[in-house]
């Protein structure tokens, strides 16, 4: 596979991160969730006015990972105020990193998640952090892989349907 490049997403991006967002989300948990709901927060979380408002948070940051130009996977952070959860400590959150199926194995998500870590580093944090649903237990090992620790668990839904995410955090 050609050099992957990690880009952070510009305004005039949206429909190209809307694109990317709703595409690796239906393929990681699209088979797992009643379809009326799950088509209903697609239409809520991608939406590009939603977008446009996560992307002008100074606190929030979102970047493409690209291989040969072609836009294969995608990382969201927060800080501040903006992580979804208060957590002790200085802390930057992995709200999302997704990577097209046909990107898998190719080394997309760890470089996304490397460049997290180093997004964290540069702003003196001393732990990153993120939910990971509990019936996906490829992202679980993943991050176990990377030094991630169970800390403790969340709600998060989608519509009506109310799942648990495993909170994970990785010391600095």
């Amino acid at each position: 596979m050609a050099a992957i490049s990690i880009q952070q997403v510009r305004p005039d991006e949206l429909i190209d991160l809307a694109q990317i967002g709703r595409k690796t989300f239906e393929q990681a948990f699209g088979s797992g969730n009643d379809p009326l709901e799950f088509a209903a927060y697609l239409e809520e979380a991608f939406d590009p006015e939603q977008l446009s408002r996560e992307l002008s948070n100074p606190e929030t940051r979102f970047f493409f990972a690209k291989v040969d130009d072609k836009i294969v996977g995608y990382l969201k952070t927060n800080h501040g105020d903006a992580q979804t959860e208060r957590i002790e400590g200085q802390t930057l959150e992995i709200e999302r990193i997704y990577v097209d199926a046909h990107a898998h194995g190719s080394g997309v998500g760890k470089a996304l998640f490397n460049h997290a870590k180093e997004e964290a580093k540069a702003c003196g944090k001393d732990a990153i952090w993120l939910g990971v649903w509990e019936e996906n237990p490829k992202a679980i090992e993943f991050y176990s892989r990377q030094g991630f620790r169970v800390f403790g668990e969340h709600e998060f839904r989608i519509g009506n349907d109310v799942q648990r995410d495993i909170l994970m955090r990785l010391e600095l």
